[in-house]
């Protein structure tokens, strides 16, 4: 697993680019030895830090820590009132339109129920691949960039897989059979998604902070691999 990189730190907060299959928390499935972003940012800081908004261990990308409950209360409250700009790069299946809005409503994991759900979308890239497997021929694969209006349990994953335009990796809600064929054509494996930029304001100076991170090198490798170049 690579290295969390600090992208930016002050006295406040820190914004941290995660790798693929950190976990930002510790939770009660883990073992306990088990590492975890919070854990190597208190080590790292050598302090107590804060979580303040969610991003799944099988995405990577950006991050925003707290050093402090009271920052951490006010980049929360940042979060949850949809003032926070993200943006991530999603590898699917097939083409979505070239941009568009998703407003089909998710599955809330801890109330068992659909909840509204946004995102809007626009697709970068799409290629050809050559891949084919029971009634699909020549799977297309797309480069799609994604920014979620509201912040819902896998509101991406569902959202595309809703749309059979499933994020290449994800087992829990996309294509199985050809995730596997990519796994084996490729033999790269992770959830191609990747939060790719964040913008919040400081919560003590009120200063825009805009932080971005490079798309990982799985997902070129993928295309270029799977396009046959």
């Amino acid at each position: 697993m690579d290295k969390p990189h600090v992208l930016y730190h002050d006295e406040y907060l820190v914004a941290i680019d995660k790798p693929v299959d950190l976990p930002v928390h510790r939770n009660s499935h883990m073992p306990h030895d088990a590492p975890y972003l919070t854990k190597w940012a208190g080590q790292y800081f050598d302090c107590s830090v804060y979580n303040v908004h969610r991003l799944d261990a099988k995405t990577s990308g950006i991050v925003v820590l707290a050093f402090s409950p009271e920052i951490a209360g006010k980049l929360t409250q940042q979060f949850e009132r949809r003032m926070v700009k993200k943006t991530y790069i999603a590898l699917v299946r097939a083409a979505p339109a070239k941009e568009g809005v998703f407003e089909k409503p998710v599955m809330n994991k801890k109330k068992g129920k659909l909840v509204p759900a946004t995102t809007s979308f626009r697709t970068l890239k799409t290629i050809q691949t050559g891949i084919s497997y029971k009634d699909f021929t020549n799977i297309p694969l797309s480069v799609v960039e994604l920014k979620p209006q509201t912040g819902r349990w896998h509101q991406l994953r569902q959202h595309l897989a809703l749309e059979r335009n499933d994020i290449i990796g994800d087992n829990q809600h996309g294509d199985r059979t050809l995730n596997h064929i990519v796994e084996e054509r490729t033999g790269c494996k992770r959830l191609y998604l990747h939060a790719t930029s964040l913008e919040v304001k400081h919560p003590e100076t009120g200063k825009d902070l805009l932080f971005n991170s490079a798309l990982p090198e799985a997902f070129n490798q993928v295309m270029t691999i799977c396009e046959g170049r």
